[in-house]
């Protein structure tokens, strides 16, 4: 992905469909890897992130374990 606030952009992802995909999961991941640190910005978009997972307002979606 590699633009500025990557992982943020892909927490508002997650956000707008309301859902935390394997594949946006895998994402930031790999944003955060390749990186190698997380910016402000970043790191306040993931607290979001986990603050609405735990009012139940986003959905981890699972892995359909498909191989």
């Amino acid at each position: 992905m590699r633009t500025k606030y990557a992982i943020r952009k892909l927490v508002e992802k997650a956000l707008d469909i309301k859902k935390l995909t394997p594949e946006i999961e895998n994402e930031i991941n790999s944003e955060l890897t390749e990186l190698g640190y997380i910016s402000d910005v970043d790191y306040e978009a993931l607290e979001l992130l986990m603050a609405e997972m735990d009012a139940g307002r986003i959905q981890l979606v699972p892995n359909l374990g498909y191989s």
